[in-house]
């Protein structure tokens, strides 16, 4: 692996990117990739942002100063994903052709032809935030917005336990630099549309325990989409819900993608591990925050699963 300062001249010496985010996409790869995009095009370079999926309005804000930019790229970076099958259609035509990676997921399969991972970092974003004072750009508002957002989405709001006292540092720094914590805070965590109340609702009724109350599961279904009229970006934030509940120590979100193709969420409390039970299906993610797709009926992916988290709790408790 390269250090960040080889990764720092490996950019210079390049001026067509395309940066790339995940899937499904969450405030720390569009946070991620907001921000270093405003410092490529900063150095005058040409940089834009691609996703596979389209983009949550309540993220319009981290769009906010760059420039729209029409060239082929001679030079591909992913941000914040750890496989290529996270990359989702059209994007996974670049999955052989990505230059450099820039990740803090321990999971990570180095598909990239450089990369720079660091598992400890809280969001990827805190790497971008080294990365571009690497490049020796100046953060300003908008830079300080978007990584701002990567730090305080990935740690729930600093809350989780992944959070350290470098996070507090560069949010602090942030903050010094103008971000607008308050108004960021307000739109990730504090303001939901009646749509998602009614689909919250909707999921709730799905709830159900195993394993001596110790693991929480919630469905999400196509059809509690259609009624509510919500998309996918709704679901944010609903696989927190499980892992709120007192002695849970498992919180397993279920939704369908397609046909007989699910995703899981899994949220642990210590000492389960998340990402290394999500790598029994060819997934992965942190210790306590990770997912992975099953394909099949709902009741073969949820036993499937379920074995797992049975196994790995009876060898803890």
């Amino acid at each position: 692996m390269k250090s960040l300062k080889d990764i720092a001249d490996i950019i210079k010496k390049e001026d067509y990117f395309y940066i790339l985010t995940h899937q499904s996409p969450d405030g720390d790869t569009l946070g991620s990739a907001a921000a270093l995009c405003k410092a490529l095009q900063k150095l005058n370079k040409h940089a834009k942002i691609l996703c596979s999926d389209s983009i949550p309005t309540k993220y319009d804000y981290l769009f906010d100063g760059l420039k729209t930019q029409n060239f082929e790229a001679k030079f591909i970076v992913a941000v914040d994903i750890a496989d290529t099958q996270l990359l989702g259609n059209p994007l996974f035509a670049y999955k052989d052709k990505i230059d450099l990676c820039i990740d803090h997921h321990p999971s990570n399969t180095h598909y990239a032809k450089n990369y720079f991972i660091d598992a400890t970092a809280a969001a990827n974003a805190e790497i971008i935030f080294d990365l571009i004072n690497e490049l020796n750009v100046f953060i300003d508002k908008d830079i300080a917005n978007s990584i701002y957002t990567g730090l305080s989405t990935d740690t729930g709001c600093f809350r989780y336990s992944n959070t350290t006292s470098k996070t507090f540092r560069i949010a602090a720094d942030l903050i010094d630099k103008d971000a607008d914590f308050s108004m960021i805070n307000k739109i990730m965590f504090d303001t939901k549309s009646k749509a998602k109340l009614e689909l919250e609702k909707l999921v709730l009724q799905t709830l159900t325990f195993y394993f001596n109350n110790r693991c929480a599961v919630i469905e999400v279904t196509k059809e509690m989409l259609k009624q509510t009229n919500c998309n996918d970006s709704d679901t944010d934030g609903l696989t927190s819900l499980p892992r709120k509940i007192e002695n849970v120590i498992a919180g397993i979100t279920i939704k369908e993608k397609e046909p007989n193709i699910y995703k899981i969420s899994l949220r642990t409390e210590s000492p389960l591990n998340a990402s290394k039970i999500c790598q029994n299906f060819n997934g992965g993610g942190h210790s306590r925050a990770a997912g992975c797709t099953i394909e099949g009926n709902i009741d073969f992916v949820k036993n499937s699963f379920l074995a797992a988290i049975e196994k790995e709790i009876e060898e803890i408790i």
